[in-house]
């Protein structure tokens, strides 16, 4: 395989947010975010309302990198084989054999729209393939291609008729991210776009073997203690049953993030930092991952509703407090 610096890391996210700059308007953060998972192999969550372009921002986007799309629409009679995939009694030389039929999930970057409406036992075939990135059917397991990245949509208006992801499966996600209306200048460039001219075809800008490399250079690059020292005892500050934790955290946090948050702090940052072209990350790069890592790991309690407090107001106010040690 071949290397690549951080240099060429960010030539490659600055090609990538050229190429799609043909077809979306804005979402800066949000694309910059999604290659930051991409690359530190974690997955994504989209929040957002009905026609925000959020399935057309994933399709281009595995357009720019060369890899294969899936995507599934998650309904509530969405089983699981009809994910992973199946064994069908098939005919062969006059014998009866089990043929193994591969379902969607076997792509680089899969799509689960609307997963929320789906039934648990549905929404737990994806737990062993987000995590082992690898598929068990009919006792045998099949590894998944690589690299491979879920992102999964929701939106936050409906929700009778669906089914919550419990903890358990958002702590598989990476990143929870908030898609926002558009501001009036770019919904007047959308609008031009989309009725005045045919849309752009996007080109591959970017080889598999690239997308590897910058995969193996966000683990292999060098984190300094006091990064990794910070990015604990934010992650920590989340937890009411810490002693150190402050007053805000007492008062209206239920359950805090887990070591798995503080994992991917240190990961984001890292892939954050190749993208600017540094080969190490810095506390600012925690920062600017925080929210979205641990927004959907910090659970409110009933005192947190009554005086209209949200996670990522907590975070917020977290960020201010929780200071950096000089070592």
């Amino acid at each position: 395989m071949s290397d690549i610096s951080p240099q060429a890391v960010k030539d490659v996210y600055a090609r990538i947010t050229a190429e799609l700059g043909k077809i979306m308007v804005g979402q800066e953060s949000i694309i910059r975010l999604l290659l930051v998972s991409l690359f530190a192999r974690g997955h994504c969550l989209l929040i957002g309302v009905p026609g925000l372009a959020k399935t057309l921002l994933v399709r281009s986007l595995a357009e720019t990198l060369t890899l294969s799309f899936k995507r599934i629409q998650f309904t509530p009679d969405l089983m699981p084989s009809d994910i992973l995939g199946s064994e069908l009694l098939q005919e062969r030389d006059r014998k009866l054999e089990f043929e193994y039929f591969a379902g969607p999930i076997f792509a680089n970057l899969l799509l689960a729209d609307e997963v929320n409406r789906t039934p648990p036992k549905t929404q737990s075939a994806l737990l062993e393939a987000m995590q082992e990135h690898k598929v068990t059917v009919a006792g045998a397991s099949r590894a998944l291609p690589d690299p491979f990245l879920v992102v999964a949509t929701q939106n936050p208006i409906e929700q009778e008729g669906t089914y919550p992801l419990p903890e358990a499966q958002l702590d598989r996600f990476m990143f929870s991210l908030n898609l926002d209306y558009p501001a009036h200048e770019e919904e007047m460039e959308i609008v031009r776009r989309t009725t005045l001219r045919m849309a752009e075809k996007l080109t591959a800008v970017v080889s598999l073997e690239q997308i590897l490399a910058a995969q193996q250079l966000v683990i292999a690059a060098p984190v300094s203690d006091h990064v990794i020292d910070y990015a604990v005892r934010l992650a920590a500050a989340t937890r009411p049953g810490n002693g150190q934790a402050p007053q805000i955290t007492r008062d209206f946090v239920e359950w805090g993030a887990g070591p798995r948050a503080s994992q991917y702090l240190i990961l984001g940052a890292k892939a954050l930092a190749l993208l600017a072209g540094r080969i190490a990350a810095e506390t600012s790069d925690v920062r600017e991952v925080a929210l979205p890592v641990l927004q959907h790991r910090v659970i409110t309690n009933y005192r947190a509703t009554g005086a209209g407090k949200k996670s990522r107001d907590i975070i917020h106010e977290l960020l201010t407090q929780v200071q950096e040690k000089n070592y």
